[in-house]
Parts: structure tokens; sequence; C-alpha cells
């Protein structure tokens, strides 16, 4: 019984000490970035009502929830997506603004997952939304606001994978194919079984040049000039709108010198079916999932009774603390931090040097010293812990320094 008070759940843990201090510094950071861009910041709940996350709003499924029930018998959810709070609160508080709004956030989302995947259940996440404004210069601003988070961050080998929703249903809608066909083919490109799809569409009856362009979509990524390949094979106007967007977006992204950090994928489908234009995500070394993922998703403030055009990211902190380690890219941690160690008859003169270290800014840890342990062991304790020195005070007043 003892054992188990000590465990945490599958899929959580605990963060602290160097590890803790790194995370903060890491996410003020980016928060910094965020705030440069003309980000105002909001807060929106840990758990939310149910209908804020379920299916109708594109959201996880619900199997992959964490609900539970108040004193009304109301189901409520742990949230798994921060971006449809914040869509309720726009559409809430921003009722009739018009004018662009930007928001940046901080917190935690969490998603049910299958035991045994190694995946966490609650992930930290730092992102921004742009509301009320459609346009593909909009659309270039967030993905430089991303990269630039990234570059702060310390990431220099990165590459953010654009893709085009409207590509893909531009194919679907012209073609005329039902929503259970689309589902199927749908979750092959997800998971990028095209050797699946392939062998699906060849049993099922649509048109020839609908199956060219889906059977071609695992080579539809890369540079700039794949646009070009991508607009021969597609003739409905939605999928050339989508193909034109991206070279403007690209277009705008060369104003920010950025085009080196980007690639398209005509074939990325998002886990949220709420994304209606832009989607991206951004991967590195390191870690096998991306490390920040966004997109436009136009549809979702009118479930709110709001419209307005959006676009937003957010960053995945727990993965990218895993690929700045496994790159051996120096994490920041808080500022020089000293531990001033002293014996009883030291005391007077230990609590002025704190005070007075305290008072300049510095962080001081003020410690008296124990008989049962010797100054090495500190030594070694506070240097594990992260600490930048050691100030052993003596009875004189005077102190001495050890530089971790």
């Amino acid at each position: 019984m003892k054992d188990t008070l000590l465990q945490t759940p599958e899929g959580v843990r605990d963060i602290y000490g160097l590890e803790c201090d790194e995370k903060r510094c890491l996410m003020d950071d980016i928060h910094n970035v965020l705030k440069l861009y003309g980000n105002q910041d909001i807060e929106t709940p840990h758990f939310e009502f149910f209908d804020i996350f379920n299916r109708d709003k594109g959201s996880a499924p619900s199997t992959d929830m964490y609900k539970f029930f108040d004193r009304e018998n109301n189901t409520l959810v742990l949230r798994p997506d921060i971006t449809p709070s914040i869509a309720r609160s726009v559409a809430k508080y921003y009722q009739d603004v018009e004018l662009p709004i930007r928001l940046c956030y901080e917190g935690h989302t969490f998603k049910n997952t299958h035991q045994h995947q190694g995946k966490l259940s609650e992930e930290t996440q730092v992102g921004c939304e742009f509301f009320n404004d459609d346009s593909s210069a909009a659309d270039a601003d967030i993905l430089a606001c991303a990269i630039d988070c990234l570059k702060a961050a310390g990431l220099e080998d990165f590459r953010i994978e654009i893709g085009e929703a409207d590509f893909f249903k531009g194919i679907i809608s012209a073609a005329g194919i039902d929503s259970e066909t689309e589902h199927k083919i749908t979750e092959y490109i997800k998971i990028k079984n095209f050797f699946g799809l392939r062998e699906y569409i060849s049993k099922i009856d649509i048109p020839e040049d609908v199956k060219k362009v889906l059977t071609s979509l695992d080579k539809l990524f890369g540079g700039p000039q794949m646009l070009d390949e991508a607009e021969k094979l597609v003739s409905n106007e939605r999928s050339l709108s989508a193909i034109d967007r991206l070279r403007k977006v690209n277009a705008a992204l060369s104003y920010y010198g950025y085009q080196d950090y980007i690639g398209f994928d005509l074939s990325m489908i998002h886990g949220y079916n709420y994304y209606t234009g832009i989607v991206f995500r951004g991967f590195t070394y390191g870690t096998g999932n991306p490390v920040v993922k966004g997109g436009r998703y136009n549809n979702l403030l009118s479930q709110f009774g709001k419209e307005a055009p959006s676009i937003g990211f957010a960053i995945y902190i727990d993965e990218l603390m895993n690929a700045l380690r496994r790159q051996k890219i120096d994490m920041k941690h808080s500022d020089s931090i000293s531990a001033v160690i002293y014996d009883i008859d030291s005391q007077k003169y230990a609590v002025k040097l704190a005070a007075d270290l305290r008072g300049r800014g510095c962080y001081t840890d003020l410690i008296r010293k124990s008989k049962k342990h010797d100054v090495d062991e500190y030594k070694d304790y506070f240097s594990k812990l992260g600490y930048d020195k050691i100030l052993i005070v003596n009875p004189d007043g005077d102190y001495d320094e050890i530089v971790l």
C-alpha cells in the first residue's frame, strides 16, 4: 500500500528540480516571443463542459477524454485540446470585435491514451491564436512566430511542414465521394499507409483522375516547386485555390528570410477535424513526434455563435525538451543561485549575507550546516541541483566561496 501511494498513474509524471527549472525557463523564452508578436495572455479552465470538445467541434474522440460529473449531473471533461476553449472565450468576450485579436496561452491538456504506448496523458503546451484575419499574410505571420519560438528554444535544425486542408477537401468534394469512403481514405492518409490506400482505391468506383491524384499524395511533398506538380493533377477550384494560397504564404515567408525552414506536404491531414485551410507541423531531431502543430480553423467559432476566421499553433513542451536533450543543446535555467551555509555561531552574519544577496536579486538558499554532513556532501548535492556556488560563512563574518 505504501509503495502504491508513491506512484503516479500511467501517463503522468512528476517534474522537479533542475528539469522543472529548465522547463519553466523554456516556456518563459517562448512566451516572450509570443508577446513580441503582440499576443495578449489568456487562461481557460482545465475542465469544461463536454460539449465544448465533442465530435461536432472536431476535437478529440470521446473515448480519449477524461470525463466526470458535477452536482447537477452535467458531463465535464479535462480539456484534451486548448483551442476550442479559447474559441469559446473569444465568442463570449469578443462577440462584437471585428478587428484582429491575438491571444497566447500556457497550459496542460489531458488525453486518456491507450496503455503501453509510452505517451504522456498530460502534456504541456504553449501557443497562440490569431482571430479576425483570413489573409495569407496572417498565415505567414503565424508560421514566422512558430519558427521564432523554436529558435528561441535553442533549436537550429528543424523544419516546418505545411499542408492545405482545402486541397484534399476539394478533391473529395469534386469527385462526389460519400462520407464513409472519405473517412476510410482519410484514415489511410493520416497514418501514411499509401500502399493500403492504393489497394483500397483500386476496389472502389471513383473517377480515374481522382484515383491518380490520391495515389500521388505520397509524392506531393518538398519545396515550392512541388506545388507546380500538384497543380497539374487537379482541376477543381478549391484545390487550385489551396495551391495558390500556399504560394502566397511561401512568398511572404521569404520576406522574413525563413523559406529554408519550411517545406510542403499536401498529404498532411490533421487529427482535428476543425481545420479548414493551411495546416502545419514542426519536426526536429531527437523525437519522433511534432514539436509544434497548428493550422487555420475558420469555422470553429461559428459553433459558439461568432463568425471569425482563425489560425494558431501549439508548441509541445515535453517533446521539445526531449529533442533539446538528445541534441545536447544546453537548456537555460534560473539565473545564478547560491547556497549560504553556516554554523550556529555564524548565523547572524549568514542571515545578513543572504538578505543582502536577495536584495540584489540573487537567488539564495540559506542552510544551517548539519553536523551529520561535511562540506563535500553539500558541494556534491548543490552541484547536482544546478547551483553556481556555495558561500561558507565563518564565525568572524567573512566567508569562503566555492564555485561549483
